[in-house]
């Protein structure tokens, strides 16, 4: 189970706005890569309700839908970026996922004083001090909160894009290069939501 080490460590240091962010959606060979940005201030604990939060790819999908409310409801606030599938192929899935989580941020009306972020690179041209954690969503809480939210809004835009696009299981899979879809591409070829930079989508 998770505590609030690291954050209260940041909030000794004297920040009083964290924004913790993660990523979802960095690997699939179609559909946009969501980051999320949750934000807490000193004052926060985790409760009961809480105390389920995880790595989001340690939940079921029913499990995440019922901590997303639940964040939802007891962080301060939630901002949400979005990069397209041809945002990624024009300027890069790395710098794509930047721009998102800048969305993120930028959407966010209670600014951060802190940024925690999952992945070992820093957020570049950005002048919020930071610190990036290699498999931060399995150390820190807050970043485990901003994995569930991204993983989350990614999925139910993916569920939308199977009602556009049928035929490529977009609902089982989320545009993830399983067996299945890699055989619905070589099928049906990509479709407009595909990334064609991708090689497995080219190929």
């Amino acid at each position: 189970m998770f505590d609030l080490a690291k954050e209260k460590e940041i909030f000794r240091q004297g920040y009083g706005v964290i924004g913790a962010l993660d990523e979802a959606g960095r690997g699939p060979l179609a559909g946009p890569v969501v980051v999320a940005c949750v934000i807490i201030k000193a004052n926060f604990s985790i409760n009961n309700q809480l105390k389920e939060v995880n790595d989001s790819k340690k939940l079921t999908a029913a499990k995440r839908e019922l901590l997303f409310d639940i964040i939802k409801r007891h962080f301060i606030e939630i901002g949400v970026g979005v990069s397209d599938h041809r945002t990624i192929d024009r300027i890069n899935i790395l710098q794509a996922t930047f721009l998102a989580m800048k969305k993120a941020v930028g959407s966010i009306k209670n600014k951060p004083s802190f940024l925690l972020i999952d992945g070992p690179i820093k957020l570049p041209n950005c002048s919020t001090p930071q610190q990036a954690f290699v498999k931060g969503d399995e150390k820190i809480f807050t970043i485990a909160a901003a994995s569930i939210m991204a993983k989350v809004a990614r999925d139910r835009i993916m569920l939308e894009m199977d009602k556009l696009y049928p035929n490529y299981g977009f609902s089982r899979h989320k545009g993830y290069g399983t067996k299945d879809h890699l055989e619905k591409l070589k099928q049906y070829g990509p479709c407009p939501i595909h990334r064609l930079s991708f090689r497995r989508v080219s190929s």
